[in-house]
C-alpha cells in the first residue's frame, strides 16, 4: 500500500457528532498496541501479533502518513481508519484505487462509531480526490464488516477465495451517497 498522492496533509481534525478523526500522536502507542495484540480485532486479519514485539518494535510516536485517521471518542482513542492506494492489491479491479481499512477497539464495537467515522473519512477523501473511488476488502465470515460496507454504500465487485477463507470485494464512489452538506458522506438508510 501507498500514500494516496496529491492530498494536503495533515488536515484539520474531522468532527462528527460523537467523534474526532486526527492525526495520530505520541499519546496514541498504547492503543495502536492493544489494536494490534488483540484476537478480537484480528479474528478476521490473520492473527494478532505478539504484545511484546509490539512494544519493541513501534516507535515512540506511531506512523503519520496522509490516510491514517485516530478515531477519537471523548478525547480518548478509539480506533483507526486507514486511507491508502492499493498498488500491491492482488485483485485487478481495486488495484492502485483508494483502500479503506479501520481497526477499533471491541468496547467500542456495537454503537455506530465505525460507521460515523469510515463515513467521514470517505467525504474527506471525496473533497481530497474528487471523483475517488474506493475499495474495501474484507472476509465473507466478518458479519460486522459486510454489514457496515453495505451500510456505507460498498457495492459487491466480486468474491474470491485468499488466506484460507472466502473474501468480499466492494467498491465505492463519492457520488452514490452525498446529501444536505457537501463533504460530508451519510450512509444510506
Amino acid at each position: 500500500m501507498e500514500g494516496l498522492g496529491p492530498v494536503a496533509w495533515p488536515p484539520e481534525p474531522i468532527r462528527t457528532e460523537r467523534l474526532v478523526l486526527r492525526e495520530p500522536e505520541t499519546r496514541d502507542r498504547a492503543v495502536f498496541i492493544e489494536l494490534l495484540a488483540s484476537p478480537e480485532v484480528h479474528t478476521y486479519l490473520g492473527g494478532p501479533r505478539p504484545r511484546d514485539e509490539l512494544e519493541r518494535e513501534m516507535p515512540a510516536a506511531p506512523e503519520r502518513s496522509p490516510g491514517s485517521f485516530v478515531v477519537e471518542l471523548d478525547g480518548s482513542m478509539i480506533g483507526q481508519i486507514l486511507l491508502r492506494r492499493a498498488t500491491g492489491h492482488r485483485r485487478p479491479a481495486a488495484a492502485g484505487k483508494a483502500d479503506l481499512g479501520y481497526l477499533f477497539l471491541p468496547r467500542a464495537w456495537g454503537f455506530g462509531y465505525a460507521a460515523e467515522a469510515c463515513a467521514a473519512a470517505l467525504g474527506w477523501l471525496a473533497d481530497a480526490l474528487p471523483g475517488e473511488p474506493v475499495v474495501l476488502t474484507t472476509q465473507t465470515a466478518n458479519v460486522g464488516s459486510m454489514r457496515l460496507a453495505a451500510k456505507l454504500g460498498f457495492t459487491e465487485v466480486e468474491r474470491f477465495e485468499a488466506w484460507g477463507a472466502e473474501q468480499w470485494l466492494g467498491m465505492w464512489s463519492p457520488v452514490q451517497v452525498r446529501h444536505e452538506r457537501p463533504g460530508l458522506v451519510r450512509s444510506a438508510q
